[in-house]
């Protein structure tokens, strides 16, 4: 029979080869991982953040929060192969409400040749119904625009399964008004609790930050929010950049007729 001393240092020897095991796969799993993300991400100073290389397409999401923004300095903008080419617009929100920026975003980036897209953020708890006919009541698509989004991120009071019907009343009307279908906006933990594959059919466009090379999420997407942080001439505020993925032609074709 061991002694209590022994089993003392027994337990001390396991424990110091525990844990030198877990600082060694750790310390390899983080080698690699700075390895890739070095690998696959560019920091661009002008930006203030790092960009993920393996995409072509790149362009920002834009509301009230970013105030008075000076398009014309936004699409000049070009770091060696980076310039903004698409942007999406806060329309609407809730059942009455619209950004008061959304007008002249809307306006102003057409005018400066910024593909643009709207989106309406919806609040859980309220009818869906209502809340597609604010953003119809306010948001004209014209050929060249992207198709409406959907930007579902936050429960409001509402359970899991209000939300999902009252988006689907949402995501019908929108695309029988509009005759495209709309894509969902959303984070990855959100869509995975809430959402889930009653809505993998829809376009996906994630927001999923400091990650690298895409998104964790096992489904499709289409655009891909990679960070919150990025800085843009002409506008004052930080703001969210986002990927398009996929290449030139695949972009065109999702755009209206």
């Amino acid at each position: 029979m061991t002694s209590r001393k022994q089993q003392k240092r027994i337990r001390r020897i396991l424990f110091s080869a525990i844990a030198a095991v877990l600082l060694l796969v750790g310390g390899y799993r983080l080698f690699n991982w700075m390895n890739y993300r070095k690998a696959k991400f560019t920091r661009y100073p002008e930006f203030g953040i790092s960009i993920p290389e393996s995409y072509s397409i790149h362009g920002i999401d834009v509301s009230k929060y970013q105030s008075m923004i000076a398009w014309e300095e936004v699409r000049m903008m070009k770091v060696k192969n980076i310039q903004l080419g698409f942007a999406f617009v806060k329309a609407t929100e809730g059942i009455g409400n619209t950004d008061p920026q959304f007008k002249r975003n809307w306006k102003r980036t057409k005018d400066y040749g910024i593909i643009r897209g709207a989106y309406h953020f919806f609040v859980g708890s309220k009818d869906g119904r209502m809340q597609a006919e604010n953003f119809i009541d306010q948001v004209e698509l014209e050929p060249g625009d992207m198709p409406p989004v959907l930007d579902a991120e936050q429960l409001n009071g509402a359970s899991a399964g209000q939300l999902k019907k009252e988006i689907k009343k949402w995501l019908e009307i929108v695309e029988n008004y509009y005759q495209v279908k709309p894509i969902i906006y959303t984070n990855v933990d959100f869509y995975n609790k809430n959402l889930g594959v009653e809505f993998d059919g829809y376009p996906l466009w994630v927001a999923h930050y400091y990650q690298t090379e895409q998104p964790r999420i096992n489904r499709s997407w289409l655009f891909w929010q990679h960070s919150d942080e990025g800085r843009v001439n002409g506008i004052v505020s930080k703001v969210d950049f986002n990927v398009f993925n996929g290449d030139s032609l695949e972009f065109k074709n999702l755009l209206k007729d």
